[in-house]
C-alpha cells in the first residue's frame, strides 16, 4: 500500500512539473510547435482540455491551466490524507 501511494504521488509530481513546462512554451510558439512541444501537448492538453470547457480566457490569459495544477495539488493532498488513515 506504502508503494502504490508514493508511486501515484511521484506520478503527480511528474505530471504537475510537465504542466508547468508546458505553460512556459506557451510564451515562446516556436517552442511549441518542435516535436518536443508536441509531445508534452499530447500528454497535458487531455487534462487541460477538461479546465477549458468550463472556465473561459480572460482575454488572451488561459488561466486553465492555474486551476488545473490546483487540482493536481489537491489531489496529492488528498491521497496523503486518505494514506494516513489507511495506514
Amino acid at each position: 500500500m506504502y508503494l502504490l501511494v508514493n508511486l501515484l504521488l511521484s506520478a503527480i509530481n511528474i505530471y504537475f512539473y510537465i504542466l508547468i513546462i508546458s505553460v512556459f512554451m506557451s510564451w515562446v510558439p516556436s517552442i511549441k510547435e518542435s516535436a518536443f512541444g508536441q509531445m508534452i501537448s499530447r500528454i497535458t492538453d487531455p487534462y487541460l482540455d477538461i479546465f477549458r470547457r468550463f472556465i473561459p480566457p480572460i482575454g488572451m490569459i488561459d488561466i486553465s491551466p492555474i486551476v488545473a495544477i490546483f487540482t493536481l495539488s489537491l489531489a496529492s493532498q488528498g491521497i496523503i490524507t486518505l494514506a494516513q488513515y489507511l495506514l
